[in-house]
């Protein structure tokens, strides 16, 4: 028998500390998990037998996962998190609980870093810890959204209608990620089409160009002179453009990472005429998505505004929700306090405001995320088009140029040997 310190909270939430007896720490998780403490820390102090023994660490906080299995191609990353809550649903839907249905995903999954966490939270399972607990030691994986979300639905007896809505609510996000992308994707490739033809005419075509208009001997025209000085200029200083171009790209970037580039730079794009809109649109859909599924599986308001806080990822509008959401712990109402952020569209107010009124505030939630997906994905096919649309314009524009400095340059030269 060894004895065990533990600390954690029981029931009614307050905290509990104390030590126990017992043969195991395993033994030490299942008694006090009978006793209704959620156990946030146990370790072994000392040996019965009289032999002293120091305590056990406890485990690293956050990035304890990583650190134990090192990176690598088996390390776990939030990328995973739906692909397991999806394999879990599967099994607890057919009726197994959620401690067998992970034991079974642990020995059933082959892909490598589904396999390590798995195992992982089977080995924390096992040992009596709630799944909402086990996946707690896991931050990397699993936001605190979702852990919140599972704690409430074992909490509540409904895990799988939990499940359910949970997988749906990050598929969502997920279509919405797939959807940028392959907006982004058609005018990121018409830039490298027409930087490709650029600099084809510039480094390749044009100096081959000036090299016979020279021997042919005449004045270049002033459109070609142009031209052939941005070739000149490309081909001596270009290297020195393109790595100034790169510092500087990177300075911004870095100056982007901390807390007053970010704030900066985002107030910067709410103000840009087609992006502005779209980030406001974005904002709206990650409120009310978030907020409206955390309200529907139980979590209550205070909690549920905190986190969806957190989830907004532009930063003005983050802090303005921030303030919102004091208010709100003060007893203002929602759409109230939301109105003073000036960052919410009226119309999403005036639908906050009525389902405050008649008490249907998660089904008003809902229908406005429904509604903003649908605008959101407008505002990317129209962004798409406005890009490809500039890109394209840009390229012929100086494809143009480039034609009308060649025909200038080529009958200024023949005008001259006519006059010869």
């Amino acid at each position: 028998m060894a004895r065990f310190s533990y600390s954690g909270r029981d029931r009614a939430g307050a905290p509990q500390a104390g030590d126990l007896e017992a043969a195991s720490r395993r033994d030490a998780l299942r008694i006090l998990t009978s006793r209704g403490v959620q156990v946030s820390r146990v370790a072994e102090s000392q040996v019965l037998a009289g032999k002293a023994k120091a305590p056990a660490p406890a485990p690293p906080a956050g990035g304890g996962f990583a650190l134990r299995l090192g990176a690598g191609k088996t390390t776990p990353r939030r990328a995973e998190q739906l692909s397991f809550l999806e394999s879990l649903y599967d099994l607890t839907s057919s009726g197994l609980s959620a401690g067998e249905a992970v034991r079974m995903l642990s020995v059933r999954i082959k892909e490598p870093r589904l396999r390590t966490l798995t195992t992982a939270l089977w080995e924390r399972v096992s040992e009596g810890s709630p799944l909402s607990r086990a996946l707690g030691e896991f931050p990397e994986v699993f936001d605190s959204a979702t852990i919140n979300l599972i704690q409430a639905g074992e909490a509540t007896g409904s895990l799988n209608d939990t499940l359910a809505r949970l997988i749906a609510h990050l598929n969502e996000r997920k279509e919405l990620q797939r959807q940028l992308v392959t907006a982004l994707a058609y005018p990121i490739f018409m830039i490298f089409v027409a930087s490709g033809v650029v600099l084809f005419f510039l480094f390749f075509l044009l100096p081959r160009l000036q090299n016979l208009l020279d021997s042919l001997g005449g004045t270049m025209p002033t459109s070609t002179q142009v031209l052939v000085g941005i070739s000149h200029f490309a081909l001596h200083y270009g290297i020195l453009v393109v790595i100034a171009g790169a510092i500087a790209a990177i300075s911004f970037w870095r100056w982007r990472q901390t807390e007053a580039g970010r704030s900066a730079t985002d107030a910067w794009m709410l103000k840009a005429p087609l992006l502005g809109p779209f980030l406001v649109a974005r904002t709206v859909l990650e409120f009310s998505q978030t907020l409206y599924v955390l309200l529907d599986n139980g979590i209550t308001a205070s909690e549920a505004l905190k986190m969806t806080e957190r989830q907004i990822t532009n930063r003005v509008h983050q802090h303005a929700f921030h303030t919102a959401t004091a208010r709100v712990l003060e007893g203002e109402a929602l759409s109230v306090a939301i109105t003073r952020t000036n960052c919410f569209p009226e119309l999403v107010l005036d639908r906050l405001a009525v389902g405050e009124n008649t008490g249907n505030v998660v089904p008003s939630l809902r229908d406005i995320a429904k509604s903003y997906q649908k605008v959101i994905s407008s505002r990317l096919s129209m962004f798409t088009s406005v890009i490809a649309t500039a890109v394209l314009m840009g390229v012929f524009l100086f494809v143009g140029f480039i034609a009308f400095a060649i025909v200038s340059a080529v009958f200024q030269v023949s005008a001259s040997f006519k006059l010869n």
